[in-house]
């Protein structure tokens, strides 16, 4: 006979994880936005793959982030607090994910 109980409570527990480290690092990336840290990232260049963005498109993709940041109207203290709040995000997305590893791996707790 299956156990359905265990595999509910390993459902609901991976489905809270993911929501919680999903959560987080989305919440982290708002709030580094709205702080004036708009994350550009050029894209990776590999031997034979296809280059996913031009030259001029990495151009007005910094161009736009650069005109974010002008149109802020949060103060600086605004800014500040919500800088640390996102870094403060990310950390309990990465403690969350350790959690999760300490979880997994039997031998870091028995």
């Amino acid at each position: 006979m299956i156990d359905w109980m265990g595999f509910v409570v390993v459902l609901l527990a991976a489905l809270t994880g993911t929501v919680i480290v999903v959560g987080l690092y989305s919440l982290g990336l708002k709030l580094l936005v709205r702080a004036g840290r708009v994350p550009v990232v050029s894209p990776a260049t590999f031997t034979d793959a296809i280059t996913v963005f031009t030259e001029a498109e990495i151009k007005s993709a910094a161009k736009k982030a650069a005109k974010a940041v002008r149109k802020n109207p949060l103060s600086p203290m605004q800014k500040r607090i919500a800088l640390v709040a996102a870094y403060t995000c990310f950390a309990l997305c990465g403690a969350a994910v350790l959690f999760g590893i300490y979880l997994i791996v039997p031998a870091l707790h028995g």
